[in-house]
Order: structure tokens, then sequence, then C-alpha cells
């Protein structure tokens, strides 16, 4: 049997949010802060995560976001919750590498916001981005950062 089978029977066994994913794969690109791709059974599968927006890459801290989310998830195998699609057709997802929830700890590191369109006015990110705002965590350390909503409409207005 291939390698991968032991390796996400292991990580099945060991990882209790396993039963919670409706697939597994392998990180093979992370493209920012809240995007990547999985390997899943030879297809490519590219992950939006779910209820948050990173910093595009031009913008302040995207770069820096990117590599919070690769030094999680790169290379290692992810747990994917589907959530649906988004208008661009990637799966929206709760993602899970390593045991760390993807999605929450790039807020909890100040590397994303809370997408305060999409996600749950009672979810606990919002308290998560509070408290990386009041310490001045990542992108909190900014004087006056731009949610990165605003970013895309300004660049769309721009052009």
């Amino acid at each position: 049997m291939p390698a991968i089978f032991y390796l996400v029977a292991a990580v099945i066994a060991a990882q209790p949010a396993a039963a919670l994913a409706d697939f597994i794969g392998r990180v093979v690109r992370v493209h920012d802060g809240d995007t990547l791709t999985v390997l899943v059974d030879h297809t490519q599968v590219r992950v939006r995560l779910t209820d948050i927006d990173a910093p595009e890459l031009g913008q302040a801290f995207g770069k820096r976001s990117r590599q919070s989310l690769a030094d999680m998830c790169a290379g290692q195998v992810a747990q994917v919750a589907d959530r649906g699609k988004d208008r661009y057709k990637r799966t929206l997802g709760q993602v899970n590498c390593r045991g760390l929830d993807a999605n929450t700890e790039q807020v909890r590191r100040g590397m994303a916001w809370v997408y305060v369109r999409y996600a749950p006015k009672n979810s606990p990110l919002y308290q998560l981005e509070s408290t990386a705002r009041s310490q001045r965590v990542g992108l909190w350390a900014e004087p006056a950062p731009v949610p990165p909503w605003e970013w895309r409409s300004r660049s769309r207005s721009a052009r």
C-alpha cells in the first residue's frame, strides 16, 4: 500500500477532528493567507478558508499572512470540513493542519480579519480578533490596517 495511506490512517487515528473532516489530503500550495490547494486522490482542490479574510499579497502583511498559513499547513496533511463553494468555484472549508484550526489560528496570530460578511454573529473568531487587535499582534501592529475587502474595492476603483 502507498505510504500516504498509512500516513492518512495514522492522522485519522490520532486526530478526533478527522471525524469531522469531509476530505483529507496533503497541502501542495499555499496561495495566500486564506487560500490553499489540497491534493486529494490525485485531484487538486482549491480551498478558501471560511469566515476569515487575509490581506492580499500586495497589501501590508499579505506575504506574512501567507507565510503564517504555509508554516502551519504547507506539505502537511489537511483535514477539511467542506462548507460549500464560493463564486469562484473554490471549496469553502474549515481547515485543520497538524492539530491546528488554521482558520482560527490565522485570526489569533493577527494574520487575518474575521470576514464579517460571512462569519456568524456569534463566532468566537470575533473575540480572538479583538484580543489580537488590543495586543497589536500581526497586522494590528500597523497604525491603520485596511481590511482586504476595502483594499480590493479601492484597487478595482483605481483601475
